[in-house]
C-alpha cells in the first residue's frame, strides 16, 4: 500500500506540484487583492470623514460670519444714525407746526395734522408718521423735550430762532436724509458682510492647515482631521497659531465701522440729492417711479454698466491705506511694545500676507459681482417689500413663485401715495436695517449663492501662500494632483514616518493658487449646473 502510494506520487509529482503552485499562488494574489480592496475602503472612509469634516468646518465658519456681522453692525449703525438725524428734523417740523397752531389761536391738538384736509395737514399728518412708525421716541435719540425748547435765560429761545430753518428747507433736509441714511445701512451691510467673509475665511483657511499640518507632522495617531482647534498645541507651527495676528488682522473692521461708512454715506449723499433732488415734498410718486429713482441712485454710486462696476474700487471704504494701518490697530486697542508696525516694510509678516490678501481679494471683480448681487437683494427687500407693501399697500409675493415668473402685485393696480409717506417707511426701516432683530436684510443677502460660492473659494484657494512658509526644508508636506480646474492638495506627507495621510478635497474644485479668478469661475459653473438641469 505505501510502495503503491509512492510509485503514484512519483509518476505524477509534476501535476501535483503545478496544482499546488497554482493553489499557493491563488491564495496569494487572492489576499493581496483583499488586501488592496480593504486599503481602498479604508481611504475611501477616511477620505468621507475628512471631507465631511472640513465641510462641517466651512459651514460652521458661515455661520461664525453671520454673528460677526451683527456683532459689528450695530455699530456702524449708530454712527449712521448720529450723523443723519432725520428724527430730529421731524422734530423741529413738529414743533413748527405747534408753534403755528399757537400764534394762531387754534387749541393744540392732541395729533399734529387733525382738521380739514390740506396739503399743510398732510405735511403734518406725515410728520406724526414719521415719528411714530420709526420706532424711535425722540427722546431716544437726544432731541429735548417741547418743554425746554425756549426755555432758559439767553440759551434756548435765542439759539433756536437763530438757526431756525423754514419749513421747506426741512423738508428738503429731511427728504435727503430719510433716503440716504437707508440706503447706506444697505451699502454698509453688504461691505461688512463681504468682509468679515473674506476675514474669517482666509483665517479658516489657515486653522484648517494647521490641522493637517499638526496631523502629518505629530505622528500617525490619528486618522482623520478632527474639528478641534489645533492653533495653541504647537509653538512651532507656522499657520493659525499665531492669535495676536488673528486678532489685529480681525481689528481692520474698524475703519469700514468708524471711517469707510462716511466715505461711503457721502457718495450715497451726492447721488441721492442728484436724483432725488427736484421732487416736491407735496409731489404724489407710484412704486415703479421710487423704484426708478432708486435704481438710478445705485448706477451713479456702483455704476450704469458692468464695465463700470467692475472698475468701481471699494478698497478705500474697507481697508485703510498702508499709512494709516498702525492708526487703525492704535486706535482699536492693538497696538503693543512688542508688535512690529503693520507698514513695516522689512519682511512680510503674517499680517502683511493677509492684509495683501485681502486687498487683492476686495479688487477682484468676483467681488464687484458678488457685491451687486448682495445689494440687490437688499435693496429688493426695502423697495420690493417694505416700501410696496407698507407705504403703498401692495400685497405680498407667496415666495413660491419663481425669481423670473411675473409678479402678481404688478397686476394689481397701485395708487401713488405722498412723498412723505415713503419716507415714514424709510426713516423706521433703518432700524430695521441696522438693528433688527432677525435681520430679514442680512437673511436675504445671506441667501445669494454667490456669496457661499465666494466664501469657498476664499476658504479653499491659494493654499500656496500659506503652504511655503512651511516648505523651509525641502520637504514637500503635501502632496497635489491635477484636477479639472487646476492642481488639487490630495494627500499630505509625513515628515516623521514617510508615509502618506489622506488629505480633504476642497469644497468646490480649486483653480491654479495663483489665479483667484480661475478658482471662481470653476466654482459658479459648478453652483450654476443644478439649475439648469
Amino acid at each position: 500500500m505505501i510502495a503503491a502510494t509512492r510509485r503514484w506520487l512519483r509518476r505524477n509529482r509534476t501535476p501535483i506540484a503545478l496544482g499546488v503552485g497554482v493553489v499557493g499562488a491563488g491564495y496569494v494574489v487572492t489576499q493581496y487583492v483583499l488586501g488592496k480592496i480593504s486599503d481602498a475602503r479604508e481611504r475611501m472612509s477616511s477620505d468621507r470623514i475628512a471631507r465631511e469634516n472640513l465641510r462641517r468646518r466651512f459651514e460652521q465658519n458661515q455661520e461664525d460670519c453671520t454673528f460677526t456681522v451683527l456683532a459689528l453692525l450695530p455699530t456702524a449703525t449708530d454712527n449712521i444714525l448720529a450723523e443723519l438725524e432725520t428724527e430730529r428734523i421731524t422734530f423741529e417740523l413738529q414743533q413748527q407746526k405747534a408753534a403755528k397752531l399757537a400764534r394762531n389761536g387754534e387749541p393744540h391738538p392732541s395729533e399734529l395734522g387733525s382738521g380739514p384736509p390740506s396739503v399743510t395737514d398732510d405735511d403734518g399728518r406725515s410728520m406724526v408718521s414719521l415719528q411714530s412708525e420709526s420706532g424711535v421716541h425722540a427722546s431716544q435719540m437726544g432731541i429735548p423735550s417741547p418743554s425746554t425748547i425756549g426755555d432758559g435765560p439767553q440759551d434756548g429761545g435765542r439759539q433756536v430762532q437763530k438757526t431756525r430753518k423754514t419749513k421747506l428747507q426741512l423738508w428738503n433736509d429731511l427728504k435727503i436724509s430719510a433716503i440716504t441714511r437707508a440706503f447706506t445701512l444697505i451699502y454698509t451691510l453688504a461691505l461688512l458682510t463681504l468682509l468679515t467673509r473674506i476675514q474669517l475665511n482666509l483665517l479658516g483657511r489657515r486653522s484648517y492647515l494647521s490641522s493637517v499640518v499638526s496631523l502629518a507632522t505629530g505622528g500617525m495617531e490619528q486618522s482623520t482631521i478632527s474639528l478641534e482647534n489645533h492653533d495653541d498645541d504647537n509653538p512651532d507651527q507656522a499657520y493659525g497659531n499665531d492669535f495676536e495676528t488673528n486678532r489685529q488682522y480681525l481689528t481692520f473692521s474698524w475703519w469700514l465701522l468708524h471711517r469707510g461708512w462716511k466715505e461711503v454715506m457721502l457718495k450715497v449723499e451726492e447721488a441721492v440729492k442728484e436724483v432725488f433732488g427736484g421732487l416736491s415734498i407735496r409731489d404724489d410718486i407710484n412704486v415703479q417711479k421710487f423704484s426708478e429713482l432708486t435704481l438710478e441712485v445705485r448706477k451713479k454710486v456702483e455704476g450704469a454698466t458692468e464695465a463700470e462696476r467692475q472698475a468701481g474700487r471699494w478698497l478705500e471704504y474697507l481697508l485703510p491705506p498702508k499709512d494709516q494701518e498702525d492708526f487703525v490697530l492704535k486706535e482699536s486697542g492693538m497696538t503693543t511694545d512688542t508688535s512690529p508696525p503693520a507698514s513695516a516694510s522689512s519682511g512680510i509678516t503674517p499680517l502683511r500676507r493677509l492684509l495683501d490678501e485681502t486687498s487683492d481679494l476686495i479688487d477682484s471683480p468676483p467681488f464687484s459681482h458678488v457685491l451687486t448681487l448682495l445689494l440687490d437683494a437688499g435693496f429688493s427687500t426695502l423697495v420690493d417689500q417694505k416700501v410696496a407693501q407698507q407705504a403703498f399697500k401692495m400685497p405680498a409675493v407667496p415666495e413660491i413663485l419663481d425669481v423670473e415668473a411675473p409678479r402678481i402685485t404688478e397686476l394689481v393696480e397701485v395708487k401713488p401715495v405722498k412723498l412723505p409717506i415713503v419716507l415714514a417707511i424709510l426713516t423706521r426701516q433703518a432700524h430695521s436695517i441696522g438693528n433688527g432683530v432677525p435681520n430679514e436684510y442680512l437673511q436675504a443677502m445671506e441667501q445669494v449663492r454667490d456669496l457661499e460660492a465666494f466664501a469657498a473659494v476664499v476658504y479653499s484657494s491659494n493654499w500656496e501662500s500659506e503652504i511655503s512658509p512651511m516648505d523651509n526644508d525641502g520637504t514637500t508636506l503635501f502632496t497635489q494632483k491635477d484636477g479639472p480646474g487646476g492642481p488639487e492638495i490630495i494627500a499630505v506627507n509625513s515628515q516623521a514616518s514617510g508615509e502618506t495621510v489622506p488629505g480633504q478635497e476642497s469644497i468646490v474644485d480649486v483653480g491654479s493658487t495663483s489665479t483667484f479668478e480661475s478658482a471662481w469661475g470653476k466654482a459658479v459653473e459648478t453652483a450654476e449646473k443644478p439649475s439648469s438641469q
